[in-house]
């Protein structure tokens, strides 16, 4: 249980911009008319884990994002 934490938190600090260019990979890979089906839902499958991390990145760090007012009190997005 604790090997699977600490594999999650590693997972998550994957940054943004890697996720998208992995995601970019599988796209690729996915338009090359050379892969098979079964390589094509592989890719597909890799390409919706990837898209779900990415959300999940995005949606964590909009709840941490900071709003600065005109009175210059921050507040929460």
């Amino acid at each position: 249980m604790l090997e699977e934490k600490k594999s999650e938190q590693k997972e998550t600090q994957i940054p943004l911009e890697e996720l998208f260019s992995k995601l970019e990979e599988v796209v690729k890979n996915l338009e090359n008319p050379e892969s098979s089906l079964e390589e094509s839902f592989q890719y597909y499958n890799e390409g919706m884990q990837l898209l779900k991390r990415c959300n999940e990145t995005i949606d964590s760090v909009e709840k941490k994002v900071l709003v600065l007012d005109e009175e210059g009190e921050t507040y929460e997005f």
